[in-house]
């Protein structure tokens, strides 16, 4: 699935529009996730805290019309990628959350479909990206340490 510029815009500015509601300048607050809840028949995105109180929602036109059936990979893709983005230009550097947090997206029954963002400063995140040939490198090591 593609978006179009204008809907990855709107889905970034949901998320600031959630996350704003943290950047008080106040104490700290605890949240352990924030859930992105996808649906791909209303094309709706909501957006709640913990105790699932909504903070935000938009509409995708492109997720009504999608008829592929790995939706929720293609949601992954995209909101990791933008989710990411946001991080590198600083967008989540002065919310009031105690880290560490996550961005998560569910389905409708609120269920983890999969964790799309880790936030804390001391945690990376293990995705089958990096573990690409982890085996035989292992493999490698522990041969030349055995022959030694």
């Amino acid at each position: 699935m593609k978006l179009s510029q204008a809907s990855l815009s709107l889905l970034e500015t949901t998320i600031k529009q959630a996350i704003g509601k943290f950047t008080c300048g106040c104490e700290q607050t605890v949240v352990t996730d924030i859930h992105l809840q996808a649906n791909q028949n209303s094309g709706e995105l909501f957006v709640f805290d913990d105790e699932d109180e909504e903070l935000a929602n938009i509409t995708i036109e492109e997720w009504m019309t999608y008829e592929g059936d790995d939706f929720y990979d293609s949601v992954e893709r995209i909101l990791s990628s933008l989710l990411n983005t946001m991080k590198s230009r600083g967008t989540f550097d002065k919310l009031t959350i105690l880290k560490p947090y996550s961005f998560v997206l569910v389905d409708d029954e609120k269920e983890t479909v999969t964790e799309l963002m880790l936030m804390d400063d001391d945690t990376l995140l293990v995705n089958d990206e990096l573990l690409k040939g982890l085996d035989e490198e292992l493999d490698t090591f522990l041969k030349e340490l055995l022959e030694k």
